[in-house]
């Protein structure tokens, strides 16, 4: 196995990215490491919010430098990117918490202290389930939560009916962006052989740009809540990450080339997180607070990733 390895079974691809900025850098840099040419070709891109959304965003970040939060809540990398543009300042009194490990690393690489990120399930339900500071009987807190247009309010929900105060701002929108007739073309030959679909956005706009999708064009989704959103817009999802990383799917991505069956990783499920914050808050965790059951967990607690990503 590590022969193979070793060899690079990855080697020769060329692999659209579809992201840019900093994060598309990394991703590409990732690839180019297996062995693979990165073909960077952003699908979507950021812009402000709505002319009714902006006044808001900027008094919560003028109410954030003030202190008058005790938690900035981000769960997206795009975030810090809008946070560092407009050069929001988080003062030493408010802590932070991050969704998931690549927003984590977006906050340190901007300058900011991360405080809090989740290890279970990286996502803004995941934070209700490992968050001590939100749970019930804990002491109340002010939480500003920034995300996207299209976030889900159960986040905020959840803290609000915790008994928790949170302004929920919308940060920014995302927009399609037109891949190049190259890249059409090239999609449509089989000359790129894989596309890394790193949010719902991006699977939108895969669908949208390439479909129908050639069948011998490998869609790597970077977790389960991607990959759900991937297939309910009706993209066949060949690979999911195990774990919501860049390094997690282009693993994936490997083992699905060598035709190797992927080995089981540990986990806690999502019974066993309910059960560890029954002990450390004595409360039950109300079924709308908890996050959806990851697709191929099963009732051990084990993770399998079949070959066919389903």
């Amino acid at each position: 196995m590590t022969s193979q390895r070793t060899l690079g079974p990855l080697r020769g691809w060329k692999i659209l990215v579809p992201r840019g900025g900093t994060f598309g850098h990394d991703v590409a840099e990732a690839v180019r490491a297996r062995g693979a040419f990165p073909i960077t070709a952003p699908l979507i891109n950021f812009a402000s919010p709505a002319p009714g959304d902006s006044p808001k965003l900027m008094d919560a970040l003028v109410r954030l430098e003030r202190g008058e939060y005790d938690w900035l809540v981000v769960t997206s990398a795009t975030t810090v990117d809008v946070m560092h543009s407009l050069q929001a300042r988080v003062p030493e009194s408010t802590r932070i918490a991050a969704a998931g490990e690549t927003t984590a690393t977006a906050l340190s690489a901007a300058g900011y202290k991360v405080d809090f990120v989740p290890t279970h399930d990286n996502s803004a339900k995941g934070l209700l389930v490992e968050w001590r500071e939100s749970g019930r009987r804990m002491p109340k807190i002010r939480v500003l939560w920034l995300h996207s247009e299209h976030s889900k309010p159960a986040f905020s929900n959840g803290l609000a009916r915790r008994g928790h105060s949170v302004d929920s701002v919308i940060a920014y929108r995302s927009v399609g962006v037109p891949a190049a007739e190259s890249i059409q073309h090239d999609i449509r030959n089989s000359r790129i052989r894989a596309v890394l679909i790193t949010s719902g956005s991006v699977a939108e706009q895969v669908q949208k740009q390439f479909s129908p999708v050639p069948s011998d064009l490998l869609l790597a989704a970077i977790g389960p809540r991607t990959a759900k959103d991937a297939r309910a817009l009706g993209l066949r999802i060949d690979v999911v990450a195990r774990q919501r990383s860049v390094a997690s799917l282009l693993d994936g991505m490997e083992w699905i080339v060598m035709g190797e069956p992927l080995a089981e990783t540990s986990a806690l499920d999502l019974r066993e997180l309910m059960r560890l914050e029954r002990e450390e808050l004595g409360e039950d965790v109300p079924p709308e607070d908890v996050p959806a059951v990851d697709e191929g967990r099963p009732e051990t607690g084990k993770i399998n990733l079949p070959l066919d990503g389903r």
